[in-house]
């Protein structure tokens, strides 16, 4: 059973990754070998894709790097990477790399409350080396399950169905077993952080103003800048104009929108005010980054 890169949006958006003859299962398991195969080749892997699905990659040979949010991850054998839906991903142009797959929509696993900071928060880890025994361990549990999904005798499909899901579960509770960064660790025993950051994920489009996600939140400013710099190290205002550049990057990737456009859709009143602040974020105009994904 092959995996393809299901139907793209305009503007290179990736809306699904599945196996065409089983539509709606909500997980896929294959290869990049497969991937590189598919109906979109090679051309649509290095296109930057903004997917809504979960996508982890165990690397099994060669090397080189895959973008994710435009920040490159070195990849060699026992490379375990992490895409979430929303992020902007670039593979590799070496073909070379060899890695096994695994896709899933975020409805798809049962409720893990020891995974659920991998799967329902932004910026979580993007990139582990596995060796020894969790490297085992992993490249064991992907294999299993994509031996069940590969099969053609699945029996009662409910059945399979639940079997395919606890698979996936096992994988993703190893994952959370393996050390967590720091911040990930400082973020989650920060409540008035965490809240923040959903806040910030639905409104960062509307406000920029810190005292705006303060009164959501019941707090002070200060006392929001106090978690947000105990959590990261930063000022509440960074990494609310840091999500607004993301965002800005992502949409300047993927879509084909002119830029007026994308500034009207980020809540700026003038594409120069746009233009400003994405100059002083990046360091570089809109347009200048744009061209330079194209190159």
């Amino acid at each position: 059973m092959g995996v393809v890169f299901g139907q793209h949006r305009p503007g290179r958006g990736a809306s699904a990754a599945e196996n065409p003859q089983l539509p709606g299962l909500g997980m896929a398991s294959g290869t990049l070998a497969e991937l590189r195969a598919g109906a979109d080749g090679e051309a649509a892997l290095h296109a930057p894709q903004r997917i809504d699905f979960h996508l982890i990659a165990l690397v099994t040979a060669g090397s080189g790097t895959h973008t994710v949010d435009f920040v490159p991850h070195e990849c060699r054998p026992g490379t375990l990477l992490w895409v979430r839906p929303g992020q902007v991903q670039q593979f590799t142009a070496d073909t070379g790399l060899q890695a096994a797959l695994v896709f899933f929509a975020p409805a798809f696993p049962p409720r893990l409350r020891a995974a659920d900071y991998l799967l329902t928060r932004r910026g979580g880890p993007v990139r582990w080396q596995l060796r020894g025994a969790e490297l085992a361990a992993i490249t064991a549990n992907l294999e299993l399950l994509a031996a069940d999904y590969q099969r053609t005798d699945t029996g009662d499909y409910t059945a399979w169905t639940e079997l395919l899901r606890h698979l996936l579960a096992t994988l993703l509770l190893r994952i959370a077993q393996l050390p967590r960064p720091s911040e990930t660790e400082r973020n989650g025993n920060n409540p008035t952080f965490a809240q923040f950051q959903r806040e910030l994920e639905r409104f960062f489009a509307q406000t920029r103003q810190v005292e705006d996600y303060a009164d959501r939140l019941g707090c002070s400013s200060k006392t929001l800048t106090r978690a947000c710099r105990s959590a990261t190290g930063q000022a509440a205002k960074q990494l609310i104009d840091a999500r607004v550049a993301l965002e800005a990057k992502r949409l300047l990737a993927y879509t084909n929108l002119p830029v007026a456009n994308i500034s009207r859709r980020l809540g700026f009143s003038e594409p120069t005010n746009f233009g400003k602040f994405f100059q002083r974020e990046t360091g570089q105009s809109p347009s200048t980054f744009r061209a330079g994904l194209l190159r």
